[in-house]
């Protein structure tokens, strides 16, 4: 059956950085999209950035030029690398894939940046 896990989060200083991972295990991972998405407390959940089975991006505004998505196809892992982070980007952040018309989603894991 088809998994997600994201890992990686942590507590972190602003300007500092962050890579978290979500591995996606029983998917035809190689021919599937990608998006990372986070949920701030008492807001919500927004799209951070995506990524295609041609390794196209796209980042929202808040993130860009500050976030990068990569992944590897042999290992089945989607990463988001996290530079120069911010106060605001503390939220909860999920992975999730389109495969076979069904849209998958991680747990989620926290994202804490301290000043």
């Amino acid at each position: 059956q088809v998994q997600l896990v994201e890992s990686g989060g942590g507590l972190v200083q602003a300007g500092g950085s962050l890579r978290l991972s979500c591995a996606a295990s029983g998917s035809t991972f190689s021919m599937n999209a990608f998006g990372w998405y986070r949920q701030a407390p008492g807001k919500q959940r927004e799209l951070v950035g995506t990524i295609t089975s041609d390794r196209n991006t796209y980042y929202a505004d808040a993130v860009k030029g500050r976030f990068t998505i990569s992944r590897d196809n042999d290992k089945k892992v989607v990463y988001l690398q996290m530079n120069s982070l911010k106060l605001e980007d503390t939220a909860v952040y999920y992975c999730n894939m389109l495969q076979s018309e069904r849209l998958y989603w991680g747990q989620g894991t926290q994202v804490t940046v301290s000043s």
